[in-house]
């Protein structure tokens, strides 16, 4: 191979690199800018610090509870489509579940207030404040039991009646995007949310070899 052969293919080969480079960070700024779960304008995107040992990158991503509960309603809506008894979930100071439950040959009306508590594996616990289900006058538990029969959750949400609380296991979500997502931070009065989004490079055609 001549001096000038050998060059045109080094050459070909950082020009090769760079399109590459260049196409995964306009993958990861359209990802992120579409992101399933939390596109809001106010974002910020920092990423993570932590050593990456999976073939992956991970993000940071800070919402605002208005966004977050236009989205969390919107899921709702259409997981609940051709549900009977239907609910709304309203992010205020806390996360206030509102419904209905059957009730002799009618429904009255369902309120619950709840404390949304961040464990360290990124799932988050919902503990009751207050319930009530219309003017009936039933223990907290049994009301809780109501919900956990009629009302319909997906699948990675479990309610509680005993303890009282509703777990979210956030980290077992399955999204088409196969990205991973867990709560980084949660605090409703303060309008501070936070996630963490880990995407795979796989996910974005990278071959994680080639980075190395």
């Amino acid at each position: 191979m001549t001096a000038h052969e050998e060059k045109r293919k080094r050459k070909n080969k950082w020009r090769g690199l760079f399109y590459s480079l260049l196409g995964f960070n306009i993958i990861v700024i359209i990802v992120l800018a579409t992101l399933l779960f939390w596109p809001v304008s106010e974002r910020e995107i920092i990423p993570n610090q932590k050593p990456n040992t999976e073939g992956s990158s991970e993000f940071v991503v800070r919402t605002t509870k208005q966004n977050l509960n236009e989205l969390v309603n919107a899921y709702l809506q259409e997981m609940l489509q051709g549900s009977k008894h239907h609910y709304s979930i309203s992010l205020e100071d806390d996360v206030h579940l509102m419904g209905e439950l059957p009730a002799f040959s009618t429904t009255v009306p369902l309120s619950v207030h709840l404390e949304p508590l961040v464990l360290d594996n990124g799932d988050i616990i919902l503990k009751q404040r207050s319930i009530s289900i219309g003017l009936l006058e039933l223990p907290n538990q049994k009301i809780m039991e109501y919900m956990d029969k009629y009302l319909d959750m997906p699948e990675w949400v479990t309610i509680n009646p005993k303890e009282e609380e509703i777990y979210v296991a956030v980290t077992e979500m399955e999204m088409k995007s196969n990205f991973k997502v867990s709560v980084e931070h949660i605090d409703l009065e303060a309008n501070h949310l936070a996630f963490r989004i880990q995407i795979p490079y796989k996910r974005l055609g990278i071959d994680t070899l080639k980075l190395d």
